[in-house]
């Protein structure tokens, strides 16, 4: 495991191939116009799922080289599911970014990110869903980084419909899916790093309390 500053080094030394993986990523999504909650474009999920990369990254990066591939899975990780590409599309993308054994974890993470087919959400992502990320290195943390942006938004964005009912989905899926990307493995990619469970703990802790406090006055 590299320290917080080496990994914070190579993010500076990368920081314009990570550019570049951003703004392919955002103009893809953009290009199918797909948008996140109510009206946001949808690089800013995007973007939201690199931070925790950029905060919690040196818990799992075993190698510099992984670097880009890892940025690469996060910003393309819906781009199957979402934005009409094909396993090779993406490869093809990734190719013109890194070299050939970067490409392929780089896509790999992405294919293990793209729910199934299924007429609702958990058979979308039922267990061969997460035996797919369990088995890809980095898969795991980048899903958990996936689910800490989309449990952020949900919690601390003030809106109706689908965004709060989002929040309950979450609030009670949370232990089932931190099992189901857990694994065995002493291989650091495959790492779950406690320090973004508890970040996910905290963020839907203090939405319980704003629920409770919100209760006692309406009792008043």
């Amino acid at each position: 495991m590299m320290t917080k500053e080496e990994y914070q080094s190579f993010l500076q030394q990368y920081d314009a191939q990570i550019g570049e993986i951003r703004q392919m990523a955002h103009d893809l999504h953009q290009s199918v116009n797909q948008t996140y909650g109510e009206n946001l474009p949808y690089g800013f999920h995007l973007d939201m799922v690199a931070e925790g990369l950029r905060d919690y990254g040196h818990l799992v990066c075993a190698a510099e080289s992984d670097i880009l591939p890892l940025f690469f899975g996060a910003y393309f990780h819906d781009s199957i599911e979402d934005a009409r590409l094909s396993y090779n599309d993406v490869m093809h993308q990734a190719r013109s970014l890194m070299n050939e054994e970067q490409a392929f974890m780089a896509t790999e993470i992405v294919y293990a990110l793209t729910n199934e087919k299924g007429r609702n959400r958990a058979e979308r992502a039922g267990e061969r869903y997460y035996q797919g990320i369990r088995t890809t290195p980095y898969a795991p943390f980048v899903k958990l980084c996936d689910r800490l942006a989309n449990v952020t938004y949900s919690c601390t964005i003030d809106a109706g419909g689908q965004v709060n009912h989002m929040k309950e989905v979450y609030k009670n899926e949370m232990g089932e899916f931190l099992m189901s990307i857990r694994t065995d493995s002493d291989d650091i990619r495959f790492k779950v790093p406690d320090e973004v469970i508890i970040a996910l703990a905290e963020i839907l802790i203090e939405e319980r309390y704003q629920e409770e406090a919100l209760e006692a006055w309406k009792a008043r």
